[in-house]
């Protein structure tokens, strides 16, 4: 594979030298692309050492007419990585200020692009950076967010550049990712996160649902070619990449939403932590404290894994989430009947690091066949177990 790695003007530029031994190591060829603040933190020598070719940094590269061609290189490469990537470079990426030969082969480059962000915490938070990141992910580009520690500035908190280890880990298997094409013309309805049923104008009814494992699935069935609606309850997460995102509020706007959008759908994965109940009527007004009690009235919400097990024919395939505290499988087994789905996913609060808010999720897949049990896994691969599922009966 014909790697360009992408050197900002960053203190983390050292870790460019381990990313390019990895990468050679693994056979995979790497070419070198240096922004001018870039040599101020660590030396062409070294890096043409490491990857056996010269490195580039100028558009000309002599003065006999010859010059570094941006178009060739985006030709060229299976996979594009900038790592470490400055705000700066965000910036230019974004804009399309293409002053330097880093951004130029960026702006020609037909292949994957991934982002490695390395910058003190505050410069990462402001808002001017998230909206660049933000419209990154939009154009495509896989952003691999930094880790959280010890900055060059003395301060703690997120902002370093991840691991060379994970971004290696992240490209390759990223890459394998989209050559697998099998969702390719298919088109997939997700929910996720949680649902508000509103008391009055302030106050509502919801969960803890982060909207993690929903996303991670929207984003790993577009990576495997799929057309993904994304269908979200209120939670501060990044589109992903290639994703149509429907931002709903209550478990009605889900629902009417998830009616809509299944009708043109292949799969549908209903992943989102829906509100059982609504409030039956919910004050106009903000509640005001007279009483040492309050009683709501509760009615049940529309039960949309329900509806969808009703509507769906033959060629669709529909697949659930139960999040059980306890009788998990049998909960899980009940509903995969009930709701007529083809296989549904379980997990269980009593699993450390699974459920809400979680970064990991400990997953089985249950089906009228029986049960496959996985360990716990980044969100992410987790996601991928339950998309090589879906696959393979797709397949069939």
């Amino acid at each position: 594979m014909h790697i360009v790695l992408g050197i900002t003007g960053s203190i983390a530029a050292y870790k460019a030298c381990s990313l390019i031994r990895l990468f050679v190591k693994a056979g995979h060829e790497v070419q070198v692309v240096i922004t001018p603040a870039g040599k101020e933190f660590i030396t062409p020598v070294t890096l043409s050492t490491l990857t056996r070719k010269p490195v580039i940094t100028e558009f000309f590269s002599s003065r006999d007419g010859s010059w570094n061609s941006h178009v060739d290189l985006g030709l060229w490469a299976d996979a594009m990585v900038v790592a470490p990537a400055t705000a700066s470079t965000i910036a230019k990426m974004v804009t399309g200020v293409a002053d330097n030969m880093l951004i130029t082969t960026y702006l020609s480059m037909k292949a994957p692009v991934f982002v490695a962000p390395a910058m003190d915490l505050d410069m990462f938070a402001h808002p001017a950076t998230q909206r660049n990141l933000e419209t990154l992910r939009n154009d495509g580009v896989t952003i691999i967010e930094p880790a959280a520690g010890e900055l060059a500035s003395g301060l703690e908190g997120k902002g370093r550049m991840e691991e060379p280890e994970k971004i290696y880990q992240c490209v390759i298997e990223s890459i394998a990712a989209r050559s697998d094409k099998r969702l390719a013309g298919k088109h997939l309805l997700i929910t996720a996160g949680p649902t508000y049923e509103h008391i009055d104008p302030v106050r509502f009814i919801g969960n803890c649902s982060s909207g993690k494992m929903g996303f991670a699935l929207a984003e790993a069935c577009a990576k495997r070619g799929g057309n993904v609606t994304l269908i979200s309850g209120p939670v501060d997460l990044p589109t992903p990449a290639g994703v149509k995102r429907i931002n709903v509020v209550s478990a009605a706007e889900m629902h009417d939403a998830a009616l809509k959008a299944f009708s043109d759908s292949d799969v549908a994965i209903l992943c989102a932590a829906v509100a059982d109940y609504t409030i039956a009527n919910p004050a106009t007004a903000k509640i005001k404290r007279t009483a040492d009690e309050l009683t709501l009235q509760l009615t049940p919400s529309k039960d949309i894994a329900a509806e969808l097990g009703k509507r769906k024919t033959k060629a669709q395939k529909l697949i659930g989430f139960a999040l059980e505290t306890n009788d998990g499988i049998e909960n899980a087994k009940r509903k995969l009947v009930s709701k007529n789905l083809d296989f549904i996913v379980l997990n269980s609060l009593q699993d450390a690091g699974a459920g809400f808010g979680t970064d990991t999720n400990k997953v089985s897949i249950i089906d009228s066949a029986g049960i496959k049990s996985f360990p716990l896994k980044a969100k992410s691969e987790v996601a991928k177990d339950i998309i090589d599922e879906l696959c393979a009966r797709l397949d069939k």
